[in-house]
């Protein structure tokens, strides 16, 4: 199926190939009809992209701080390669979306298959998308005029938090689509509406609406304008839903506002704000949030979970509704705003409109009757197959998140192994990795990974809730494995591995990297003349991850004990070289998430122990890892897989790297050797049943 993506890095729009979506819980799968580009935002994002470094700089001066930040940490090479990985992604464009639903999850009940819908989904033939961003569409209202109902939304939201009365009097700034559906809204509602805007046309528009308008190119005073719209009274309220870094859309909405007037701001401005201006009338300002309640909030959008009515009464499916029923009842005014009809395959015209000085307000994309067959297909062959050697290890990749892009990836290739398939159940990623990294194929159906006969390599590195049943249905397959940490997130997960294993063993190998990094190895081998236990300490600058973060979910990211401090564990493990015999926990129990601010504390079978400071409390500008090791009167430092230490070590003082390694690349490079020179894997089985179970354990025991 056809899709469009946008490049970070220079702004260009390319439509691509990619396989069908797989449709998850609480997910319909919609083919779209008619797509509408949002001009507003999508223009935005285009400059964007093809603005130079030092003006992509200059509009996020907070990124600025954050990437001088990981210099200071981890150094000028790692940051660019994170730099350049984030650039080198490609954005799917578009959410304004009508279409007809195809399939549904077993567990949404509120949709069937033959529906017609409007959703947040982006501009591709299918889409699938989540059921509380999809909205059923009146029999009397049109595709084309359904798929302004996004907007629509955006618009509604703002007005509900203006709460204009009948006879009020608002300005609308900025008459772009969202500003020439708030006047409508508005004027519906009963009030009367003053539209401004540069564009002339725009504001004529307005006016044929039934507001009056006022170019500000043509010289007039605004503020004296609105004076005498409002009788001399200042307006009630002013929606700003223009895009501009000035701050002068506020500071003219004050001064054009009443005593205790409101002022909301749905679009983009300047907010550099003038306290004198707000404080002389107790002025109130609020920021609209897109659509209404609800939105970016992951249990309403992805888990399906609705607000009560009673509560939260205009939710954003409810705004969907609302701005639907008023097409129905025709309310509003919607075929003047559709200036461009132009087909997906020609959708590089489009975006050439937006990038030109050409007059352009509603672009509508149209899409052709397709196959189903076509359509629906979850693989795309990227190249022709090639017969796989003998002894070479074939690879079916499961995951093209930002890890595995960044890292797994680029590892993955760099041992000279055959590439066959990449599978994610998003096909924007795997059809762009699949194919900058040569994969033969692409597809979204990942069980076709199991049973393809050419394969026998999988690796894991989906999230962490499939790792479990992905290594056992491996196993199963008789495949090698590498599953991207953690092994599973559940004991039951666990004792099905164990079990599965002992039936049908393969290398089985979990990415602790850390262990293959070079300051780990020369610590390995001086540790190695040394009899004396070892004293460990080592000290994680985690860093605060939101609690709506999927990682911090125990369903599905299982926590940050599971999903990051096992490396940690398996470290330590590794160092020791014997078997961990208990482990002690202390953790700050009075905050919301305890387990990221813990301590753990390891006993080993010689005598060792270990102590890992795993904390999400500290300032990100310090480094995040520092080991030290004491020992028979000997002193080993790392910091941050960039600078070892070492002291009483006779011939040993130090060894620095110029960028940052922990052992993604070596740790990779080792289990495919073993794969093609038949040797066991690296890293034994027992030892990764062992951390596995200890991470387990500690994690249970702070929930």
């Amino acid at each position: 199926m056809k899709q469009i993506l946008q490049s970070l890095k220079n702004g260009d729009t390319s439509i691509l190939d990619v396989p069908c979506p797989q449709i998850k819980a609480g997910h319909l799968l919609i083919q779209t009809y008619k797509s509408l580009i949002s001009t507003g935002t999508e223009k935005m994002l285009v400059n964007f992209g093809k603005a130079s470094p030092l003006q992509k700089m200059r509009q996020q001066p907070e990124k600025v701080k954050m990437v001088l930040e990981k210099v200071k940490t981890d150094g000028l090479a790692a940051t660019l390669d994170a730099i350049k990985s984030k650039l080198d992604q490609l954005l799917p464009m578009g959410y304004c979306n009508v279409g007809t639903v195809v399939a549904i999850a077993p567990d949404v009940t509120e949709f069937a298959v033959g529906d017609r819908v409007v959703s947040n989904g982006a501009h591709a033939e299918v889409v699938s998308v989540a059921k509380n961003l999809c909205c059923k569409i009146p029999v009397d209202v049109a595709d084309e005029h359904a798929a302004f109902t996004i907007l629509g939304a955006i618009a509604l939201q703002g007005i509900r938090l203006a709460n204009p009365t009948l006879g009020e009097t608002f300005v609308v700034m900025g008459l772009g689509l969202i500003g020439l559906l708030t006047v409508q809204l508005l004027l519906a509602q009963g009030c009367k509406v003053l539209g401004i805007d540069l564009d002339a046309d725009k504001a004529l528009l307005a006016k044929q609406f039934g507001a009056e308008a006022l170019t500000l190119t043509a010289g007039q005073d605004p503020l004296a304008i609105a004076q005498q719209f409002s009788r001399g009274r200042g307006v009630d309220g002013v929606l700003i839903t223009a895009s501009t870094q000035s701050n002068e859309p506020m500071h003219l909405a004050a001064e054009m506002c009443r005593q205790r007037g409101r002022i909301i701001l749905v679009g983009v401005t300047g907010l550099e704000l003038s306290r004198n201006d707000f404080y002389k009338k107790e002025l109130s300002f609020q920021v609209s949030c897109s659509y209404g309640p609800g939105r970016y909030d992951p249990l309403y959008e992805e888990k399906g979970q609705d607000y009560p009515l009673g509560f939260v009464r205009w939710t954003q499916q409810r705004n969907f509704e609302a701005f639907l029923d008023m097409l129905a009842q025709k309310k509003l005014t919607l075929d003047p705003l559709i200036t461009h009809r132009i087909r997906i395959q020609d959708a590089d015209q489009a975006y050439d409109l937006l990038s030109s000085e050409a007059q352009s307000l509603g672009i509508l994309l149209t899409y052709d009757e397709t196959s189903q067959a076509i359509l629906f297909t979850q693989s795309v062959q990227l190249q022709p197959p090639v017969a796989s050697a003998p002894h070479k290890a074939t690879l079916g990749v499961i995951g093209a998140g930002n890890y595995a892009s960044r890292v797994l990836l680029p590892a993955c290739k760099k041992t000279g192994a055959q590439l066959k398939t990449l599978a994610c159940y998003n096909g924007i990623s795997g059809a762009q990795f699949g194919k900058k990294f040569g994969f033969e194929s692409v597809t979204t159906n990942v069980t076709t990974l199991f049973e393809n006969h050419d394969l026998n390599t999988v690796i894991i590195a989906s999230r962490h809730d499939s790792h479990g049943k992905f290594v056992c249905e491996a196993l199963r397959h008789h495949k090698n494995i590498f599953v991207e940490k953690p092994l599973c997130i559940t004991f039951e997960e666990l004792d099905n591995i164990t079990q599965q294993y002992a039936q049908t063993p393969q290398r089985l190998m979990v990415g602790f990297n850390r262990r293959f990094a070079p300051h780990i190895i020369k610590i390995k081998s001086l540790l190695a003349t040394i009899a004396e236990p070892r004293s460990f300490i080592m000290t994680v600058n985690a860093g605060e991850i939101p609690l709506s973060h999927w990682t911090q979910d125990k369903i599905t990211g299982g926590g940050r004990i599971l999903g990051e401090a096992c490396h940690f564990i398996d470290l330590l493990r590794f160092l020791a070289d014997t078997k961990i015999t208990g482990f002690k926990t202390t953790s700050i129990d009075n905050l919301t998430v305890c387990e990221d601010k813990v301590a753990i504390t390891l006993s080993f079978e010689d005598g060792s122990f270990g102590v890992i400071h795993y904390l999400a409390n500290g300032h990100k500008s310090f480094p995040k890892e520092r080991l030290e090791i004491f020992t028979a009167g000997k002193i080993l430092q790392l910091d941050n897989f960039r600078k070892l230490r070492g002291y009483g070590f006779p011939q040993f003082k130090r060894m620095n790297l110029f960028r940052q390694d922990k052992g993604q690349e070596a740790c990779m490079q080792a289990f495919i050797h073993a794969i093609e020179a038949g040797l066991p894997s690296p890293i034994p089985i027992e030892e990764v049943l062992e951390v596995s179970r200890i991470s387990l354990e500690i994690a249970a025991g702070l929930n």
